[in-house]
């Protein structure tokens, strides 16, 4: 069973992950990416799907042109856990 992040791991999230963001009224964190155009950003959401499928955790996503927005959750544990993490730290590394 996945759990859910405690206080300590919470803590921390500005300082490990500066660019995603607590979501409003959701145990949630987002981050919004922006690209040249709409070649370049669908494929980066192909580059994280590949990692998401490689993960068995998949976000919740959107595009619009040049914008993706993705928000991580993890429905198991009812909200936040390591998986998100996870995910976000590996996404964070394909634009690195």
């Amino acid at each position: 069973m996945v759990e859910r992040l405690d206080a300590t791991a919470r803590a921390g999230l500005a300082e490990g992950l500066p660019h995603w963001h607590m979501v409003a009224g959701r145990d949630a964190i987002r981050r919004e990416f922006r690209f040249r155009d709409f070649s370049e950003a669908w494929g980066f959401m192909a580059r994280v799907a590949l990692l998401a499928e490689a993960q068995d955790h998949h976000p919740e996503w959107s595009n619009v042109w040049n914008r993706v927005e993705i928000v991580l959750s993890t429905h198991d544990a009812g909200g936040l856990s390591e998986r998100d993490l996870r995910l976000a730290r590996s996404i964070d590394a394909l634009l690195a």
